[in-house]
């Protein structure tokens, strides 16, 4: 990565956004982080990955937010559906190394920026697939199912159902508490649980489900 102002200024921010998140992050994770957000930048003026365009706000809305779930991640095997431009998929991927992630997506342009992330910055834990949820079947079932802003509570569990390991955990990344989805959700016969995540410098409501799918339940 080249070091100039803008790279410098990025990197302040992960690292004081981390600090007040409680996030214990190494200076080579900050680093890549700082590249990824360069690249996506650098990307989304010709293939419009997302709407935010200020790379400062990215470090919020985008590194910070994914990074907020951090401490409900065990893996070791977890699937980002939906990921979109690897979010939060690969911002995990960067800072716990020991986890797997696999990025999945039907967007094959968006697949290709994110491939392009993986490549550049050698991040060897993660790797796209290009599909449809639906259309997927793993060999392994994954450990966790996570989704940032994917579809409703109800829908992921339908879809990604037969992703999920038997005592596997589904992580949904949600703005406002969806009570209404949540309801929706306990009418399936689920049990899930509202986590209130706190995203350094983003005056927003952030929330996380999560439910499990039970070692003696059948798919």
């Amino acid at each position: 990565m080249v070091a100039d102002g803008l790279s410098e200024e990025l990197a302040g921010l992960i690292a004081s956004g981390c600090r007040d998140q409680r996030i214990d992050i190494s200076a080579a994770s900050v680093t890549k982080l700082t590249a990824y957000l360069r690249l996506l930048a650098q990307w989304n003026k010709v293939y419009n990955l997302t709407a935010i365009r200020d790379p400062r706000a990215m470090v919020h809305r985008h590194i910070l937010d994914s990074l907020a779930v951090l401490p409900y991640i065990n893996g070791p095997l977890l699937v980002d559906v939906g990921t979109g431009a690897g979010l939060p998929g690969l911002p995990l991927a960067i800072v716990k190394p020991e986890l797997t992630v696999v990025c999945l997506d039907s967007s094959a342009k968006k697949l290709r920026f994110v491939q392009q992330v993986i490549t550049e910055l050698d991040i060897d834990n993660a790797v796209t697939l290009h599909a449809r949820v639906e259309d997927h079947r793993p060999a392994t079932r994954y450990d966790q199912v996570i989704s940032r802003a994917f579809t409703s509570l109800v829908d992921m569990h339908v879809l990604t159902r037969h992703l999920c390991a038997a005592g596997g955990q589904w992580l949904a990344m949600k703005g406002k508490n969806p009570l209404a989805e949540l309801d929706a959700l306990r009418a399936c016969g689920v049990a899930p649980e509202t986590i209130e995540l706190f995203v350094a410098g983003l005056d927003e409501n952030r929330h996380l489900v999560s439910w499990h799918l039970e070692k003696t339940q059948t798919l």
